[in-house]
């Protein structure tokens, strides 16, 4: 038996409890966790905004070792350091054929197949995302982990598992940042941070970063933001006196809402990118008139897992890391435990902090 964070019910609030793992069968693996991310995905999740099956054991951002492995399994071995994928291509749908593996229209399907039981009641549980990384030990799809970078702890690695893939991948795939540029970053939450760094390796010229929480300026400055506005009704305005009223390069929104997806794209200059990596719920509308788009000239774009291939990209934000390039601490505003998950949630619905980190 284990201790796991449940999610009972969609809504419902998470569950600290004893759960009951199988071995590893074929193309399977047992890991035991390091580290595990607190994302605002794994909050949609519980409330509703993302569906997944329930009950549930969520976490996708995690980091650990292989404890044991079923047949066929033969890319890890035990007591190897890993990093949870929690959306593995499966490399035979149009999306893979193309090269877009972020696009995968299988990625998510382990999703829906029971995977543990509940100690107390022998309850099925589903795995949120794949990996259900908020539990002391997990078992996954051979498909699921990564081998773990070399120089990076693991409780550090957790966060590569999404937040700096996202945020990075946002900068360098999904916007294409070129050295000189501006950028402006909407939300400085555990993805925003890293986008911020992305920016800086970029070699962005400057860098705005923009938050409701005053709170998180010095997070943002550390991370490479040259400057930090409160959001406002003003803020798209006081992004075009900083860029000599052209408005930026690129803008990058991290939260998913309508609103600052409107203001994100208002601060963008005319011909200039705009990438939407939040995850925002069907009632959040955005409006554009035609001529507007026409006028503009600019590219709104969705980002889905930072348009990365993780087995690609995990050794180069990996030698960022070990260069100090990338430094992952930035990220972190704090270190709990399983029970810490509920309060995590609520500081990210205040727009408080960085990234929680559950570290085992």
């Amino acid at each position: 038996m284990v201790r796991a964070a449940v999610l009972p019910a969609v809504g419902g609030p998470l569950e600290i409890t004893g759960i009951e793992l199988p071995q590893p069968g074929p193309g399977r693996v047992r890991v035991r966790l390091a580290a595990a991310g607190v994302c605002h995905s794994d909050l949609s999740l519980s409330n509703g905004t993302m569906r997944v099956p329930v009950p549930a054991v969520l976490g996708h951002e995690g980091a650990g070792t292989v404890v044991s492995v079923g047949e066929g399994v033969t890319h890890v071995a035990p007591g190897d350091g890993v990093v949870l994928n929690w959306a593995p291509s499966c490399g035979s749908c149009p999306a893979c054929a193309r090269g877009e593996v972020w696009l995968c229209a299988n990625a998510l399907t382990g999703s829906g197949d029971v995977y543990a039981r509940r100690a107390d009641d022998g309850t099925d549980l589903y795995p949120g995302l794949n990996v259900a990384a908020f539990a002391e030990e997990t078992v996954v799809a051979a498909s699921c982990v990564l081998p773990a970078p070399e120089g990076v702890p693991l409780t550090d690695a957790a966060l590569l598992g999404c937040a700096v893939l996202t945020g990075y991948g946002a900068v360098h795939h999904a916007a294409r940042v070129r050295p000189g540029e501006t950028v402006a970053v909407f939300g400085v939450g555990g993805v925003g941070l890293a986008a911020l760094q992305a920016a800086r390796i970029a070699g962005a010229e400057r860098i705005v970063a923009v938050d409701v929480s005053p709170a998180k300026e010095e997070l943002a400055r550390r991370a490479g933001a040259t400057d930090y506005l409160l959001a406002s009704d003003a803020t798209s305005r006081e992004i075009r006196a900083l860029t000599d009223k052209q408005g930026v390069d690129v803008a990058v929104e991290c939260v998913g809402r309508a609103v600052t997806i409107r203001a994100a794209w208002d601060a963008t200059r005319r011909g200039g990118r705009t990438t939407v990596v939040g995850i925002g719920g069907k009632d959040q509308q955005v409006t554009f008139n035609a001529l507007e788009l026409f006028h503009w000239g600019r590219t709104l774009s969705g980002c889905v897992y930072g348009n990365t291939n993780p087995a690609e990209d995990l050794p180069v934000l990996a030698e960022h890391v070990r260069s100090g390039r990338l430094d992952l601490g930035a990220l972190v505003t704090e270190r709990i435990a399983l029970e810490g998950i509920p309060a995590a949630f609520d500081t990210m619905l205040a727009g408080r902090g960085g990234r929680a980190l559950v570290v085992f």
